[in-house]
Protein backbone atom coordinates (compact mmCIF):
# COMPACT_ATOMS: atom_id res chain seq x y z
CA UNK A 1 0.00 0.00 0.00
CA UNK A 2 1.28 3.40 -0.59
CA UNK A 3 3.03 5.90 1.96
CA UNK A 4 -0.04 8.50 1.00
CA UNK A 5 -3.22 6.04 1.82
CA UNK A 6 -1.56 4.61 5.19
CA UNK A 7 -1.15 8.39 6.10
CA UNK A 8 -4.84 8.79 5.46
CA UNK A 9 -6.26 5.42 7.44
CA UNK A 10 -4.47 6.63 9.97
CA UNK A 11 -5.61 10.56 10.55
CA UNK A 12 -9.19 9.47 11.41
CA UNK A 13 -7.38 7.66 14.37
CA UNK A 14 -5.47 10.54 15.81
CA UNK A 15 -8.24 12.80 15.69
CA UNK A 16 -10.00 10.16 17.68
CA UNK A 17 -7.48 10.09 20.19
CA UNK A 18 -7.44 14.37 19.94
CA UNK A 19 -11.04 14.02 21.10
CA UNK A 20 -10.53 11.87 23.40
CA UNK A 21 -7.91 13.33 25.55
CA UNK A 22 -9.70 16.78 24.97
CA UNK A 23 -12.71 15.36 26.62
CA UNK A 24 -10.65 13.91 29.48
CA UNK A 25 -9.07 17.38 30.10
CA UNK A 26 -12.63 18.70 30.45
CA UNK A 27 -13.47 16.39 32.53
CA UNK A 28 -9.91 16.68 34.98
CA UNK A 29 -10.70 20.37 35.14
CA UNK A 30 -14.40 19.36 36.03
CA UNK A 31 -13.45 17.05 38.96
CA UNK A 32 -10.73 19.51 40.29
CA UNK A 33 -12.83 22.06 41.12
CA UNK A 34 -15.25 20.16 42.74
CA UNK A 35 -12.52 18.27 44.45
CA UNK A 36 -11.32 21.72 45.46
CA UNK A 37 -14.42 23.28 46.84
CA UNK A 38 -15.22 19.83 48.55
CA UNK A 39 -11.78 19.93 50.37
CA UNK A 40 -12.17 24.19 51.08
CA UNK A 41 -15.48 23.72 52.84
CA UNK A 42 -13.46 20.66 54.48
CA UNK A 43 -10.94 22.44 55.64
CA UNK A 44 -13.05 24.78 57.14
CA UNK A 45 -15.35 22.76 59.43
CA UNK A 46 -12.62 21.22 60.31
CA UNK A 47 -11.17 24.42 61.56
CA UNK A 48 -13.72 25.39 62.89
CA UNK A 49 -14.52 22.22 65.18
CA UNK A 50 -10.49 21.94 65.64
CA UNK A 51 -9.49 25.19 66.49
CA UNK A 52 -12.76 27.85 65.99
CA UNK A 53 -14.61 26.76 68.84
CA UNK A 54 -12.04 25.91 71.52
CA UNK A 55 -10.71 29.71 70.98
CA UNK A 56 -14.02 31.49 71.06
CA UNK A 57 -14.88 29.84 74.11
CA UNK A 58 -11.61 30.77 75.75
CA UNK A 59 -11.83 34.31 75.10
CA UNK A 60 -15.50 34.27 76.20
CA UNK A 61 -14.48 32.46 79.66
CA UNK A 62 -11.50 35.27 79.80
CA UNK A 63 -13.73 38.13 78.87
CA UNK A 64 -16.77 37.04 81.26
CA UNK A 65 -15.86 39.52 83.79
CA UNK A 66 -15.42 42.42 81.30
CA UNK A 67 -12.08 44.15 80.19
CA UNK A 68 -11.06 45.40 83.72
CA UNK A 69 -11.78 41.98 84.91
CA UNK A 70 -9.74 40.34 82.54
CA UNK A 71 -6.96 43.53 83.26
CA UNK A 72 -6.90 42.68 86.85
CA UNK A 73 -7.02 38.60 86.70
CA UNK A 74 -3.90 38.86 84.98
CA UNK A 75 -1.97 41.45 86.92
CA UNK A 76 -3.35 41.52 89.90
CA UNK A 77 -1.83 38.42 91.17
CA UNK A 78 2.27 38.55 91.52
CA UNK A 79 2.94 34.91 90.73
CA UNK A 80 1.02 35.56 87.19
CA UNK A 81 3.16 38.64 86.65
CA UNK A 82 6.20 36.47 87.51
CA UNK A 83 5.46 34.15 84.94
CA UNK A 84 4.80 36.71 81.91
CA UNK A 85 8.31 37.94 82.98
CA UNK A 86 9.89 34.66 83.51
CA UNK A 87 8.40 33.25 80.01
CA UNK A 88 9.35 36.83 78.18
CA UNK A 89 13.02 35.78 79.79
CA UNK A 90 13.56 33.05 78.68
CA UNK A 91 11.95 32.74 75.29
CA UNK A 92 14.58 35.50 73.90
CA UNK A 93 17.57 33.72 75.59
CA UNK A 94 16.56 30.61 73.70
CA UNK A 95 16.07 31.83 70.83
CA UNK A 96 19.24 34.23 70.53
CA UNK A 97 21.23 30.85 71.29
CA UNK A 98 19.79 29.13 69.05
CA UNK A 99 19.75 31.90 66.20
CA UNK A 100 23.58 31.58 66.70
CA UNK A 101 23.60 27.91 66.55
CA UNK A 102 21.19 27.42 63.94
CA UNK A 103 23.66 29.66 61.47
CA UNK A 104 26.64 27.96 62.19
CA UNK A 105 25.39 24.76 61.49
CA UNK A 106 23.13 25.37 58.53
CA UNK A 107 26.25 26.95 56.59
CA UNK A 108 28.69 24.18 57.76
CA UNK A 109 25.26 21.45 56.56
CA UNK A 110 24.81 23.26 53.17
CA UNK A 111 28.37 24.42 52.44
CA UNK A 112 30.74 21.23 53.23
CA UNK A 113 30.16 17.76 52.57
CA UNK A 114 31.87 15.54 55.38
CA UNK A 115 31.94 12.14 56.79
CA UNK A 116 29.17 12.26 59.50
CA UNK A 117 26.64 14.88 57.85
CA UNK A 118 23.47 12.78 58.10
CA UNK A 119 24.36 11.67 61.52
CA UNK A 120 24.90 15.30 62.65
CA UNK A 121 21.16 16.03 60.39
CA UNK A 122 19.63 12.71 62.49
CA UNK A 123 21.03 14.69 65.92
CA UNK A 124 19.55 18.04 64.99
CA UNK A 125 16.06 15.98 64.19
CA UNK A 126 16.46 14.64 67.24
CA UNK A 127 13.97 17.12 69.89
CA UNK A 128 11.47 16.63 67.02
CA UNK A 129 10.93 13.00 67.00
CA UNK A 130 11.76 12.78 71.26
CA UNK A 131 9.09 13.96 73.43
CA UNK A 132 10.35 16.96 75.79
CA UNK A 133 9.57 15.42 79.04
CA UNK A 134 12.48 12.49 77.62
CA UNK A 135 14.45 15.79 77.40
CA UNK A 136 13.76 17.04 80.88
CA UNK A 137 14.26 13.64 82.44
CA UNK A 138 17.67 13.35 80.75
CA UNK A 139 18.67 17.09 82.11
CA UNK A 140 17.66 15.46 85.79
CA UNK A 141 19.79 12.79 85.32
CA UNK A 142 22.63 14.31 83.87
CA UNK A 143 23.10 17.69 86.91
CA UNK A 144 20.59 16.60 89.05
CA UNK A 145 20.72 16.38 92.62
CA UNK A 146 23.55 13.76 93.42
CA UNK A 147 25.16 13.52 90.10
CA UNK A 148 28.58 14.90 89.91
CA UNK A 149 27.81 17.83 87.39
CA UNK A 150 24.80 18.62 89.99
CA UNK A 151 27.21 18.91 93.05
CA UNK A 152 29.61 20.80 91.27
CA UNK A 153 27.28 23.25 90.61
CA UNK A 154 26.20 23.61 94.13
CA UNK A 155 29.08 23.72 95.48
CA UNK A 156 29.84 26.74 92.79
CA UNK A 157 26.46 28.50 94.07
CA UNK A 158 24.99 27.80 91.13
CA UNK A 159 22.31 25.23 91.74
CA UNK A 160 21.52 23.94 88.04
CA UNK A 161 18.08 22.49 88.41
CA UNK A 162 15.22 24.70 89.76
CA UNK A 163 17.16 27.11 87.97
CA UNK A 164 16.56 30.01 84.75
CA UNK A 165 19.54 28.57 83.42
CA UNK A 166 17.89 24.83 83.68
CA UNK A 167 14.51 26.10 82.20
CA UNK A 168 16.31 28.16 79.07
CA UNK A 169 18.46 25.02 78.19
CA UNK A 170 15.65 22.89 78.28
CA UNK A 171 13.78 25.56 76.01
CA UNK A 172 16.89 25.64 73.57
CA UNK A 173 17.02 21.94 72.91
CA UNK A 174 12.79 21.64 72.59
CA UNK A 175 13.41 24.46 69.29
CA UNK A 176 16.94 23.41 68.29
CA UNK A 177 15.63 21.86 64.87
CA UNK A 178 14.06 24.70 63.56
CA UNK A 179 15.88 27.58 63.18
CA UNK A 180 18.54 25.05 61.15
CA UNK A 181 15.85 23.78 59.29
CA UNK A 182 14.65 26.86 57.93
CA UNK A 183 17.95 27.99 56.61
CA UNK A 184 19.77 25.00 55.28
CA UNK A 185 16.84 24.72 51.82
CA UNK A 186 17.80 28.71 52.12
CA UNK A 187 20.91 28.53 51.88
CA UNK A 188 20.80 25.33 49.31
CA UNK A 189 18.83 27.21 46.93
CA UNK A 190 21.03 30.57 46.23
CA UNK A 191 23.95 28.60 46.15
CA UNK A 192 27.95 29.63 46.64
CA UNK A 193 28.79 31.53 43.90
CA UNK A 194 27.86 34.80 44.89
CA UNK A 195 29.91 34.11 48.08
CA UNK A 196 32.49 32.44 45.91
CA UNK A 197 32.45 35.95 43.71
CA UNK A 198 33.16 38.24 46.52
CA UNK A 199 36.08 36.30 48.61
CA UNK A 200 37.80 36.00 45.11
CA UNK A 201 37.20 40.13 44.80
CA UNK A 202 38.71 40.41 48.38
CA UNK A 203 36.07 40.30 50.59
CA UNK A 204 36.56 38.82 54.02
CA UNK A 205 34.46 35.93 55.65
CA UNK A 206 32.50 38.82 57.91
CA UNK A 207 31.95 41.00 54.99
CA UNK A 208 31.12 38.60 52.49
CA UNK A 209 28.26 37.18 55.34
CA UNK A 210 27.15 40.91 56.08
CA UNK A 211 26.53 41.73 52.31
CA UNK A 212 26.01 38.65 50.26
CA UNK A 213 24.69 35.55 52.83
CA UNK A 214 22.81 37.72 55.62
CA UNK A 215 20.32 39.94 52.91
CA UNK A 216 19.60 36.37 50.66
CA UNK A 217 18.73 34.55 53.98
CA UNK A 218 17.07 37.54 55.97
CA UNK A 219 13.50 36.12 55.46
CA UNK A 220 14.37 32.84 56.20
CA UNK A 221 15.85 33.57 59.10
CA UNK A 222 13.24 35.88 60.48
CA UNK A 223 10.77 33.08 59.53
CA UNK A 224 12.42 30.46 61.39
CA UNK A 225 13.06 33.14 64.47
CA UNK A 226 9.37 33.60 64.70
CA UNK A 227 8.78 29.84 64.64
CA UNK A 228 11.14 28.90 67.35
CA UNK A 229 10.11 32.18 69.49
CA UNK A 230 6.47 30.53 69.33
CA UNK A 231 7.52 27.73 70.48
CA UNK A 232 9.80 28.56 73.13
CA UNK A 233 6.62 30.43 74.61
CA UNK A 234 4.29 27.83 74.44
CA UNK A 235 7.03 25.10 76.01
CA UNK A 236 5.71 22.81 78.76
CA UNK A 237 6.70 19.49 79.28
CA UNK A 238 10.46 19.77 79.26
CA UNK A 239 10.29 23.06 81.41
CA UNK A 240 7.57 21.23 83.95
CA UNK A 241 10.51 18.73 84.98
CA UNK A 242 13.50 20.86 85.39
CA UNK A 243 11.86 23.87 87.09
CA UNK A 244 10.34 22.65 89.81
CA UNK A 245 7.19 24.52 89.08
CA UNK A 246 7.86 27.35 92.50
CA UNK A 247 5.12 29.74 92.10
CA UNK A 248 6.47 33.17 91.69
CA UNK A 249 9.81 31.32 91.32
CA UNK A 250 10.04 29.33 88.35
CA UNK A 251 6.73 29.29 87.16
CA UNK A 252 6.69 30.58 82.77
CA UNK A 253 3.34 30.85 81.71
CA UNK A 254 2.09 27.39 80.41
CA UNK A 255 3.05 26.21 83.92
CA UNK A 256 0.82 29.31 85.85
CA UNK A 257 -1.99 28.24 83.70
CA UNK A 258 -2.17 24.90 84.54
CA UNK A 259 -1.88 25.77 88.29
CA UNK A 260 -4.69 28.27 87.80
CA UNK A 261 -6.89 25.38 86.60
CA UNK A 262 -5.95 23.04 89.27
CA UNK A 263 -6.64 25.53 91.61
CA UNK A 264 -10.19 26.22 90.00
CA UNK A 265 -9.23 30.03 89.47
CA UNK A 266 -11.22 30.99 86.85
CA UNK A 267 -11.62 33.16 84.72
CA UNK A 268 -7.76 34.10 85.48
CA UNK A 269 -6.52 30.46 84.26
CA UNK A 270 -8.61 31.27 80.96
CA UNK A 271 -7.16 35.11 80.86
CA UNK A 272 -3.84 34.08 80.93
CA UNK A 273 -3.96 31.25 78.28
CA UNK A 274 -5.89 34.14 76.31
CA UNK A 275 -2.71 35.69 76.74
CA UNK A 276 -0.85 32.94 75.24
CA UNK A 277 -3.07 32.89 72.60
CA UNK A 278 -2.57 36.63 71.48
CA UNK A 279 1.36 35.93 71.32
CA UNK A 280 0.81 32.89 69.03
CA UNK A 281 -1.95 35.31 66.57
CA UNK A 282 0.86 37.76 66.66
CA UNK A 283 3.08 35.13 65.45
CA UNK A 284 0.88 34.28 62.34
CA UNK A 285 0.66 37.84 61.61
CA UNK A 286 4.02 38.37 61.38
CA UNK A 287 4.60 34.78 59.36
CA UNK A 288 2.14 36.15 56.86
CA UNK A 289 3.52 39.58 56.62
CA UNK A 290 7.01 37.96 55.67
CA UNK A 291 5.50 35.24 53.44
CA UNK A 292 3.90 38.15 51.15
CA UNK A 293 7.03 39.93 51.32
CA UNK A 294 9.11 36.44 50.31
CA UNK A 295 6.57 36.14 47.62
CA UNK A 296 6.90 39.88 46.24
CA UNK A 297 10.29 39.23 46.12
CA UNK A 298 10.42 36.40 44.13
CA UNK A 299 8.00 37.58 41.53
CA UNK A 300 10.23 40.62 41.38
CA UNK A 301 13.28 38.48 40.36
CA UNK A 302 11.31 36.40 37.59
CA UNK A 303 12.91 36.79 34.21
CA UNK A 304 10.01 38.05 31.76
CA UNK A 305 9.25 35.70 28.96
CA UNK A 306 10.13 36.89 25.44
CA UNK A 307 7.51 37.22 23.62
Amino acid sequence: MPEADISKLNQPQSNANHKSSLTRSVNCRTDSKITKYLLICTTWILFSIILGIPIIFLFTKAFSGGVSGYINSIFSDKDTVNSIFLTLTIAPIAVFLNTLFGLNAAWLLSRYHFPGRTLILTLIDLPFAVSPVVTGLCLVILAGKGTTLGTWFDQLGFPFLNSTPSMVLATMIVTLPIIVRELIPVLDEIGPEQELAATSLGATGMQMFLRITLPNISLGLVFGILLCNARAIGEFASVAVVSGRIGGSTETMPLRVERLFQEYKSPADFALASLLALMAFGTLIAKAFIEKRLHSRQQSFQIPKAR
